[in-house]
């Protein structure tokens, strides 16, 4: 089993090494002693506490799309990185086309047990008639089970797809149930549905619904598309199977409002050779309506810049540290596109971004290669007291620096506890309070850890083979 192997060794050789590997003599790593003791400072920085707090206290939610609330984070977001000490703070303007915006949800039981229902419209769902669509529920276990209807099936219904997800630590279930709202909308459309509704993407049983974006192909006529709370969509199910036709009535009003301006906010920390490239850090500044965004991604914005300005306070690095606070994330990553587009004629050595939360980092991945993959052995065992350890699959993960990353810039991922993330991820719930300040901390030393060696290492960190 992996997880009975010695933690050293796992921490350097990754969980891969054959048995024989395993009783070899490793090859000995040199760590400066001051990243040791810059790892420790963090674990007592209150820094990234101080910044969430304020952000979502002093601004609240933050809707992607152009909204005027994002426009407010940004410019507390540049005076609040001013004051922090970095270098060449602005805001990087860009467009967004077609913007979705909410409108009103509501959604009740008709018959045979009349009763209300918590839901929100998905992110770029359509509209139902301002005063309603009322209509039979056809109910679906999973989204596989929506994909085998017959087409035409649905015809004037609404589809109900009530999978189940289950927490994990890699946060993977996201990514296998998640394609009921990822493209359940529009399997239903092309199968004729009038709407669909779906049990929310998340992990608790609470009543607050999740949100999150939809996507149609091109060609079909977006429908309307809710998530139900957990909570509802259980009860939605316990009805459905005691036998007797449900009907439901659904009030979305979203609509597409054209063009809008929005940004990125960027700081940085210079660095004192150009030619090494620079290391891009990160999160999202927007966040959905209905809960003040703490976690997603307030916290991962706080990590990345109280880790680089305690880099930053050490001493100048070698390469220049640059921070983005990207618009647009939960939309499409709009953002991220309008980063890479405006800076590609520059190099970047790394890309790395926190957007999972404020649980503890478990593990780390990287995809160096040749001659710097001596940084990645560094970072393994300066991590490892931390509780972190090292995995075998190439970094590079996140939406907003994924344009980057697929240039062929090497990646460092950090990767967080999901076991309650997608209890709160794109809820109500998602506050300040959900926050563990201690497991913050450990967030921020790991990447205080990682800055410090990735922006001073002295190998060549050049292009990688890009994923995928």
């Amino acid at each position: 089993m992996i997880r009975r192997r010695p933690a050293l060794l796992l921490a350097l050789f990754g969980t891969a090494m054959p048995l024989q590997a395993q009783r070899s003599t490793p090859t000995p790593v040199v760590l400066d002693a001051k990243i040791a003791t810059l790892r420790d400072k963090a674990l007592a920085d209150t820094s990234a506490y101080s910044i969430v707090e304020g952000l979502t206290t002093e601004i609240g939610p933050r809707p992607p799309g152009g909204s005027a609330a994002q426009a407010r984070a940004r410019e507390w977001s540049v005076a609040r990185l001013k004051a922090m000490g970095f270098r060449n703070v602005r805001i990087e303007p860009y467009t967004l086309h077609n913007v979705w915006e909410r409108g009103a949800e509501t959604g009740e039981v008709v018959a045979p047990y009349p009763q209300p229902l918590r839901l929100t419209a998905l992110g770029n769902s359509g509209a139902t008639p301002a005063n309603g669509l009322t209509a039979p529920v056809v109910y679906f276990a999973t989204l596989n089970d929506l994909l085998l209807a017959p087409e035409g099936s649905l015809r004037g219904k609404i589809a109900f797809v009530s999978n189940t997800m289950q927490p994990t630590q890699d946060g993977s279930s996201y990514g296998s149930q998640g394609s009921a709202r990822f493209v359940g909308p529009n399997v239903a459309a092309k199968k004729g549905a009038a709407a669909l509704v779906i049990r929310s993407i998340g992990t608790d049983h609470g009543r607050g619904p999740h949100a999150g974006t939809t996507n149609f192909e091109a060609g079909v006529t977006p429908i309307p598309a809710a998530a139900l709370s957990v909570a509802d969509a259980e009860n939605l199910e316990r009805m459905v199977k005691l036998g007797k036709p449900v009907t439901l009535r659904l009030v979305l009003t979203p609509r597409f409002v054209g063009d809008r301006q929005s940004g990125n906010v960027v700081a940085e920390v210079p660095g004192t050779d150009r030619d090494a490239g620079i290391v891009l850090v990160g999160g999202h500044l927007d966040s959905w309506e209905l809960g003040t965004g703490a976690i997603d991604d307030a916290s991962g914005i706080a990590i990345t810049a109280a880790a680089a300005k305690l880099v930053m306070d050490a001493g100048r690095p070698r390469r220049t540290i640059r921070v983005v606070w990207f618009g647009d994330e939960e939309t499409g990553g709009y953002g991220g596109q309008a980063y890479a587009e405006a800076h590609k004629g520059e190099r970047h050595a790394t890309a790395s971004e926190s957007d999972f939360g404020a649980d503890r980092v478990w593990r780390v991945e990287t995809n160096f290669a040749g001659a710097a993959k001596p940084v990645g052995d560094r970072l393994a065992m300066a991590l490892a007291p931390l509780g972190i350890v090292r995995g075998t699959a190439l970094a590079g993960d996140g939406t907003d620096i994924g344009p980057v990353i697929r240039t062929g810039v090497a990646g460092v991922d950090l990767n967080q506890s999901g076991l309650r993330y997608f209890d709160w991820h794109h809820t109500p719930e998602d506050t300040l309070d959900r926050i563990d300040p201690a497991q913050l901390q450990q967030n921020v030393a790991a990447w205080t850890t990682m800055l410090s060696i990735v922006a001073n290492a002295p190998e060549e960190i050049g292009p990688v083979t890009p994923r995928g």
